[in-house]
């Protein structure tokens, strides 16, 4: 039987120490019902007594009757002093969270630099504290800190503190990598020791400064560690924190352990973008197993052999982790690419079909100029659709107008548009914050009288890019955006010498993606692919 791995989420403590990264109470309680409902057995809240984010983040969620233990974080009692009234230790018990972790120092350097204290009186702290948790029924965690660091300059000292909090009851004695700089050959030869010489479970904590934050929580697993602790997408301090959404993935699906039921595994992806939205930090496409290009093929070779068999160039299903194969249409394409696309459509197009040739040749074409399809999905499915089908407008723009004026030291934007709706002619002007917004705002208050789904839009993320950088100001940029509503994402292209323009470009593909993708406009009228012709030949 499969060795079954505790999965401890910090993303909600150490995550919080990254750069950029700041959640509100609300936040972390969402994120919270995310990692409980994506099954991770800890969610480590902070320290309940740190800041008013913290306090009422573990007075609310008792409420939220989450599976996960909620844990809090402290440190071991100050020294000389008693545990018992240690206003850290207190406020752990008092949060009423059924575990908790507790810091200690594990590096006789440490003990004598950064506490000032006596190695003896750094165990008696730990011990102390580790009790008195015990005492008040608490399952006690330590992360011992620099272990590995302390491992290497006094092997004897670090394994000391180890049996401290061991002989203290503490349940699990966590193995911290606080400085990311040890190799995972070293971490396998540390833990194997340690799980020969003591008996308490063993769990494994790692930072990525070495771009090893995984492979050493891998290893660590290999050597014995039970328990796995790490963020949500790597979160943390200076390169971040163990990536739990690398590393479940790999113990389960490459390794054979057992940490999240299969079903939870298959919404992986979904939580890792969760939380980035909530963080408001953008996924890196190529993060590995729920990055957008994960598994995402540009190549014409690699689509054409994964159209026989997805294995030739994936290495799992994505849809083990909950992502999904994306086909990438580029100046690279081939008409593989195209033909993938265009079945993944619904659209019925064969290497035989004259038009096939002619969308590749005007898709490398309009890259020259400085498109790119790659991360405008939305917008290569309209070029396909416009290309493939009798795709009709149902809208069409007859002229827009900006007005920017900057009045009491306040920058005010307004647009005009005007539009054709089935042979009626719309006038609507609208103010917004910037003029992006204000187009965004007019186009779409002159359509939701026909169309009231569009209420349901709005735009998420704004790009530009210049292209050229050598033309300085008469460069061309590239404009993408990102909308979000009618639970979908999708982003659309628009490149021009004139940012307003490009900007224009793309806001008018979004809203054309969006009634394409509604499933009935105008409460009960026709189709909407019906309204647009969308016919195939």
């Amino acid at each position: 039987m499969s060795a079954n791995i505790s999965i401890f989420d910090t993303t909600l403590r150490d995550g919080t120490q990254g750069e950029g990264i700041s959640l509100s109470a609300d936040d972390k309680l969402k994120i919270a019902l995310k990692l409980d409902a994506l099954g991770v057995h800890y969610i480590e809240g902070g320290n309940p007594g740190s800041n008013s984010k913290d306090i009422e983040f573990f007075q609310r969620v008792k409420s939220l009757g989450l599976n996960a233990r909620i844990t809090a974080f402290g440190s071991t009692r100050r020294k000389n002093s008693l545990a018992e009234q240690d206003a850290s230790l207190l406020r752990i018990v008092e949060s009423g969270v059924p575990a908790a972790t507790l810091v200690g120092k594990a590096w006789d350097f440490h003990v004598h630099t950064a506490l000032q204290t006596s190695l003896e009186e750094n165990l008696a702290m730990i011990f102390d504290s580790f009790a008195f948790l015990k005492r008040n029924g608490m399952e006690a965690m330590y992360d011992a800190e620099h272990f590995f660091d302390g491992y290497k300059h006094n092997p004897e000292y670090a394994l000391a503190a180890l049996r401290k909090a061991q002989d203290a009851g503490a349940d699990w004695l966590v193995l911290c990598d606080t400085n990311g700089g040890t190799l995972p050959s070293e971490i396998h030869e540390i833990v194997s020791r340690v799980r020969s010489e003591l008996t308490a479970s063993i769990g494994i904590h790692t930072h990525n400064d070495c771009e090893l934050a995984v492979a050493n929580t891998l290893s660590a697993v290999q050597a014995g560690a039970r328990q796995v602790q790490g963020t949500i997408n790597g979160y943390g301090e200076r390169c971040g924190n163990a990536n739990l959404c690398s590393i479940i993935p790999n113990l389960q699906i490459k390794m054979g352990y057992n940490c999240l039921p299969d079903e939870k595994l298959r919404t992986l992806t979904s939580t890792a973008r969760y939380v980035s939205e909530i963080a408001n930090v953008h996924m890196p496409v190529g993060q590995a197993y729920v990055g957008n290009a994960a598994f995402a093929h540009k190549g014409g070779i690699h689509v054409s052999a994964i159209m026989k068999d997805s294995k030739t160039y994936e290495h799992i299903q994505p849809e083990l982790v909950g992502n999904k194969q994306r086909i990438l249409v580029s100046e690279l394409a081939g008409q593989s690419n195209i033909i993938s696309k265009a079945h993944e459509l619904g659209l019925d197009v064969n290497s035989n079909n004259e038009k096939t040739k002619q969308i590749i040749d005007q898709i490398k074409e309009l890259e020259h100029q400085g498109y790119q399809f790659e991360g405008a999905d939305a917008s290569l499915e309209l070029l396909l659709r416009e290309a493939f089908t009798d795709m009709k407008e149902i809208f069409t723009v007859e002229s827009f107008k900006m007005h920017m004026e900057k009045s009491n030291g306040v920058m005010i934007s307004e647009a005009i548009v005007k539009i054709n709706v089935d042979g009626q002619q719309v006038y609507t002007a609208a103010e917004g914050n910037g003029p992006v917004n204000a187009l965004d705002n007019a186009l779409r208050k002159a359509l939701v009288q026909f169309y009231p789904k569009i209420e349901q839009i709005h735009l998420s993320d704004y790009k530009v890019r210049v292209i050229d950088e050598k033309d300085a100001t008469a460069a061309k940029v590239r404009v993408l955006v990102e909308s979000t509503g009618l639970d979908n994402t999708w982003s659309t292209v628009g490149v021009s010498s004139n940012v307003i323009e490009a900007s224009w470009e793309a806001l008018l593909g979004s809203i054309r993606y969006a009634l394409l993708s509604m499933d009935k406009v105008n409460n009960g009228s026709p189709d909407i692919t019906e309204r647009l012709g969308l016919i195939n030949h």
